[in-house]
């Protein structure tokens, strides 16, 4: 009898060791032409990738194309580092600025199936400081007046970018400057993001809650929010809930000293043409202070460093439907609503509206460019992209480090490079 439950014990193991194996292999590299797509038509894309670096307008890439689960293609191009002679490597760690926010958006989700919050509270429910706003209000003095919001903030209102902030640019700019707010950058903060959410509730808004799409501090404010819902800094809740359970163990907010050497340099484009490294100061036109300075500040809306490698992963997960390798981080339902356009009438682009964390195409022709209604993304301000096509079972990560990239196309021609090489 022994004998037999021991026979049975090692199939046993066996299955879970050849399932696991199986997990493992829906992120291994595959033939394109298993997943439908020409490793012949691929070759068009890598040509067209690698001329951007020849031609010295990106000092590198690295690309990550997951079709069915498997990488049907990948690209490392150039430097790292041109000065210091150091290859772009598949594992080189960039500053993904605002594609950190779908990451802290599914932390909101996380607590709201949980119970913790929920999203159509008003943020004021969690950061008291939020409540009975007044916005600026532009008049023909060139200057503006103060009305009561007509409504209160709520969080689905932050996550769809419609809570009323910019990034300091609005009617009353001159005191959101003066206050320290203008930009993204936060890593210079020597202050809990949670002390600074709170002393910007004393500005005025740009907008009336829920009336305008206008990007700005947002998802800043929601990773404030997860703070106070789950007792928790946003660093460590991320690592709990998120980043540790889906492997994503290059993704930090500012980087351990043992990975220094594979953060990528920024560039900036030179007058006449060319790059150049950027400034070694401080600030959002820097390379930052993303493994010096403060640490303390975790911007939910830009403060991420990650690899190519691991924003997939993240991304996957969305694409199975809150599941990755046997981990569930969200149900199916919940990233359903996320991927549903929420804006309704409020103007945001042709053929696309904005769902809880992402852009959502909604009407192809009207977009004008390929890939597929229901398709979801977003990108960074170091010039990284990413998006996800549900109809093709497709995740694209393109990863470079240049600020500003005025008038680059490469975006566009790795759009048309991937789809052009979809034959089935």
């Amino acid at each position: 009898m022994s004998k037999v439950i021991l026979r049975l014990t090692s199939a046993l193991l066996l299955c879970l060791i050849y399932s696991n194996a199986l997990l493992a292999a829906d992120f291994s590299n595959t033939r394109p032409e298993r997943v439908g797509m020409s490793s012949e038509r691929l070759q068009r894309l890598d040509t067209v990738l690698k001329s951007y670096v020849e031609n010295d307008q990106l000092a590198g890439q690295v690309v990550l194309v997951l079709r069915n689960g498997k990488i049907a293609y990948s690209a490392v191009n150039g430097m790292q580092d041109i000065e210091a002679g150091i290859p772009m490597q598949d594992d080189t760690i960039f500053r993904i600025a605002s594609q950190t926010k779908a990451i802290v958006s599914t932390g909101i989700m996380i607590l709201h199936e949980r119970g913790d919050l929920d999203i159509s509270h008003p943020l004021s429910r969690y950061i008291p400081q939020w409540k009975d706003m007044q916005v600026a209000v532009a008049n023909e003095s060139g200057g503006y007046d103060l009305e009561p919001a007509r409504r209160a903030i709520t969080l689905r209102n932050l996550l769809t970018h419609t809570g009323g902030m910019s990034y300091g640019s609005g009617p009353a700019s001159e005191e959101w400057a003066a206050a320290g707010f203008q930009g993204w950058y936060f890593a210079d903060r020597d202050e809990p993001v949670g002390e600074t959410i709170a002393r910007m509730a004393s500005l005025p808004l740009d907008a009336h809650p829920g009336e305008e799409w206008i990007y700005g501090y947002n998802i800043d404010i929601l990773g404030a929010v997860i703070e106070v819902a789950s007792g928790m800094d946003l660093n460590a809740f991320l690592q709990k809930e998120i980043l540790g359970p889906l492997g994503m163990k290059d993704t930090h907010f500012y980087l351990p000293e043992s990975k220094h050497e594979r953060l990528a340099t920024v560039y900036r484009p030179k007058a006449g043409g060319g790059i150049e490294a950027r400034p070694e100061t401080n600030g959002m036109s820097s390379q930052g202070l993303y493994a010096s300075g403060p640490q303390v500040s975790f911007s939910g809306g830009a403060g991420l460093l990650s690899t190519a490698n691991d924003y997939a992963r993240f991304l996957q997960m969305t694409l199975n439907g809150g599941e990755f390798n046997g981990t569930r981080i969200l149900s199916r339902k919940t990233i359903e609503l996320m991927t549903t356009d929420h804006l309704g009438d409020i103007p945001f682009r042709d053929g696309q509206g904005f769902g809880l964390g992402f852009f959502v195409v909604t009407d192809l022709g009207a977009r004008g460019t390929v890939g597929s209604v229901g398709e979801y993304g977003w990108g960074g301000a170091y010039h990284s992209t990413y998006w996800v096509d549900p109809m093709e079972d497709l995740v694209v990560v393109y990863l470079t480090q240049l600020i500003p990239a005025n008038g680059l196309d490469d975006y566009a021609k790795l759009r048309s490079g991937i789809y052009q090489a979809i034959i089935d």
